[in-house]
């Protein structure tokens, strides 16, 4: 990816974010920061509606847009990586997510950054995360940095005797009801071993199946 300075014309950048305040906000920032806004979406799949029309050279997307304001924005950058390699992607989010920090960064390549949206405090600071992604770096917040390295300690070793029965049958693919009889306790003893197990894993809430897989993931890899 050339960076800005290689360019001819601004970069062209384009946002998604369903606070009016904030997506206005980041159109009238980048603008000043010298870059070309092609596109303001209020969610993510207008964006991706509107990738050909905008074609922008990087998007800048909040992780959470409807309608489940859950991992909308993150769905949306996994997609454009797939459609568009050339972009270059920003997620902003107001929470540390490291599972979704993960998940952008899964494949290894450059021109993406993770940002914390209070962190973005200057005008300078966003132009340089743009530029740098832009020209194939990896930008991330230094809280981001920070949970992604307590996370290379293996959380499993956190899990208690129990805990480890009921992550081997979540393995298998058993519902809760059946753990329970397996185990000779309680659903709701299963459900409180199953959430315990999440906190430890620091899987965030994105909906108890996608945590499930992603709990299991982590399991099978140990």
């Amino acid at each position: 990816m050339p960076s800005s300075l290689e360019r001819m014309s601004p970069l062209r950048v384009a946002v998604a974010d369903d606070s009016v305040l904030l997506r206005e906000g980041l159109v009238r920032v980048l603008i000043e920061a010298g870059f070309d806004v092609v596109g303001a979406f209020g969610d993510a799949d207008e964006l991706l509606a509107n990738l050909d029309e905008c074609s922008p050279d990087l998007v800048v997307l909040d992780v959470r847009m409807p309608p489940t304001f859950r991992d909308e924005g993150v769905r949306a950058a996994i997609r454009l990586r797939e459609l568009r390699p050339q972009i270059g992607i920003l997620l902003l989010s107001q929470y540390v997510e490291v599972v979704y920090a993960q998940e952008l960064l899964s494949s290894g390549r450059g021109g993406v950054g993770y940002l914390l949206k209070d962190r973005v405090a200057s005008l300078d600071e966003l132009r340089d995360a743009v530029e740098r992604i832009s020209a194939g770096s990896t930008v991330l917040d230094p809280e981001v940095v920070a949970q992604l390295v307590v996370r290379r300690q293996d959380p499993l070793t956190t899990l208690t005797p129990r805990e480890h029965e009921v992550m081997t049958l979540v393995a298998e693919g058993r519902t809760n009801a059946a753990i329970a009889k397996q185990l000779v306790i309680g659903v709701g003893a299963v459900e409180k071993n199953v959430t315990s197990i999440f906190q430890k894993l620091n899987l965030e809430d994105s909906g108890s199946d996608h945590r499930r897989v992603l709990a299991v993931l982590t399991w099978l890899q140990r």
